[in-house]
């Protein structure tokens, strides 16, 4: 992914692991021309990041998380990552020494992101790369980390399975989430028993077949909806008949009205 640090004149990329700071954050910005694809890597400290526009996508050691507008991602140091993004993404990323004690989350989840967490982001990516460490970028620092560290924990996770077989149906139902196939169905285009495909699934994502895939669909219809896609095609993409039926869907599992869960969103960047 392109990394421009808007503000400041060091545009250039560090290293945030080769920086002696307890906190090291980055400004982006990429342009709309296509998809951006991170592959597996890792960093020694703990990295958020925060989507002020556009979504993003990351795989991280047997998750799938999706990063709507006004919502960050929470990596532990050390934790295998990739990321993807299409279109016009603009945001933070702060890193975060291992050796910092500041109750943290233990795991990667999504946090819904407050207007003062965005605003210390936004602060903290103007200090230079080695900052002072005293006075009010000390209290800067400080007051940024409470905040990640009680952010709310937000449900966009999907477990991804490890088992080979499954790794394939989960490709398959991912480019083609509009396919209503029964649990019957994918099991034969995989190979397996009906009852052997919903063994596998529960064991390795705790979840059942249709539990797994409206999950998927939640998932998919915020990245899709913060890439600009209007609801009636948001519902059509996935399969759904009626957007009335694709829209009880989102609220039962998001607790919102898609078109509410955007605007608030949207409106939290003003």
């Amino acid at each position: 992914m392109p990394i421009l640090n808007v503000h400041s004149k060091e545009a250039d990329w560090v290293d945030p692991d080769a920086v002696p700071r307890p906190v090291v954050t980055y400004g982006f910005i990429t342009d709309d021309f296509g998809a951006i694809e991170l592959d597996l890597h890792r960093h020694a400290k703990g990295q958020i990041i925060l989507a002020q526009r556009g979504a993003l996508s990351c795989e991280v050691e047997g998750g799938l998380w999706i990063v709507p507008p006004r919502s960050a991602i929470w990596i532990p140091g050390g934790a295998l990552h990739s990321v993807k993004a299409s279109g016009v993404l603009e945001g933070y990323n702060a890193f975060v020494g291992p050796d910092i004690e500041a109750g943290l989350p233990q795991r990667c989840c999504a946090l819904s992101v407050t207007p003062l967490l965005r605003e210390l982001l936004t602060r903290a990516a103007t200090l230079p790369v080695l900052y002072e460490e005293t006075g009010a970028n000390a209290r800067l620092v400080s007051v940024l980390l409470d905040e990640i560290a009680t952010a709310r924990v937000e449900d966009l996770h999907l477990p991804m399975p490890g088992d080979a077989r499954l790794r394939r149906v989960v490709e398959l139902l991912m480019d083609a989430p509009a396919d209503r196939g029964t649990l019957d169905v994918w099991a034969r285009r995989a190979g397996l028993s009906e009852r052997t495909l919903g063994r596998l699934i529960h064991r390795e994502t705790g979840m059942s077949f249709g539990r797994w895939r409206q999950q998927l669909a939640v998932m998919l219809a915020v990245k899709w909806l913060a890439g600009g896609a209007s609801i009636q095609q948001v519902a059509g993409d996935l399969g759904y008949e009626s957007v009335p039926s694709f829209v009880t869907m989102f609220r039962k599992a998001l607790g919102t009205s898609p078109g509410r869960y955007m605007a608030e969103r949207h409106a939290s960047r003003h």
